[in-house]
């Protein structure tokens, strides 16, 4: 029995199994969660398992209490009869509108190879979920990997590098050559870790936090001081030399900058 990838899921099943291995590696071990202060296992959820190349190996991994979400029906059905291992750990959902409370009641990691077609909405959710979510070592598209890690003045550098940057430490772990899927991915792939920072709070409203982002970026060929007009009350000026720069230009504590200048 095998598992058709079907283009609408954004699937490309990873076959290198030296690549798995090293992709359940990179998923580390000893750090302790609030929720598990013995530190005996770690809960880990698998978002997308496909066919279970990585699942196989997390599974014989003894400090981890795993869980998989997958929303296509035929590889369920692959799952429950390759991997027994996986019965009562499995649930058929969209990870993007499961209430996350239903997985683990405190905190856990993620990995997965992530849909290269909602990769993004899936870190949009971690995002919001920042303090469920201490871990992330994931599989992407390489150009959104790199956007991730990528450091102020890039022309990659965007909405997502910003916002998980202010609440994650990013690595870039390794490239993955379109060689290891079946189907073969018309771009490379590459594996990150996001591991949560010791930040607690922004110092400033993070809902226009993520407006102001947003917003800069979507004109990021203007200046700040143009782009930004729409979220600036006729009645207020702004005078920040920080607005004189183009959007990929700032970083995380600029935005928090001018966040607050806009609200005081």
């Amino acid at each position: 029995m095998e598992v058709r990838a079907k283009k609408a899921l954004g699937q490309h099943f990873l076959t290198d199994q030296s690549i798995a291995r090293r992709i359940v590696e990179t998923l580390s071990r000893t750090e302790v969660l609030d929720n598990d202060p013995c530190g005996t296992t770690i809960p880990v959820l698998e978002i997308g398992p496909g066919m279970g190349v990585l699942t196989q190996y997390l599974l014989q991994r003894e400090d981890i209490d795993l869980k998989a979400v997958e929303l296509d029906g035929e590889s369920v059905d692959y799952l429950l009869t390759h991997f027994p291992g996986i019965q009562g750990r499995l649930l058929q959902a969209d990870f993007l509108r499961l209430p996350l409370d239903r997985i683990f009641p405190g905190q856990f990691k993620i990995i997965g190879n992530f849909p290269y077609n909602i990769s993004s909405q899936i870190f949009f959710k971690v995002i919001d979920h920042k303090d469920k979510v201490p871990e992330v070592v994931c599989m992407v598209q390489k150009e959104v990997a790199e956007r991730i890690a990528e450091k102020p003045g890039s022309k990659t550098y965007g909405i997502l590098s910003v916002l998980l940057q202010a609440w994650y430490d990013i690595e870039y772990c390794f490239t993955v050559g379109s060689g290891a899927f079946s189907p073969p991915p018309k771009v490379q792939s590459a594996v990150i870790r996001l591991t949560r920072n010791s930040r607690t709070s922004l110092g400033c409203d993070e809902k226009l936090f993520k407006t102001v982002v947003k917003t800069a970026f979507n004109q990021r060929r203007k200046t700040l001081r143009n782009a930004l007009k729409p979220l600036v009350p006729d009645s207020k000026t702004l005078d920040s030399d920080l607005l004189d720069l183009r959007a990929e230009r700032l970083g995380v504590e600029d935005y928090v900058l001018l966040t607050r200048l806009i609200v005081g």
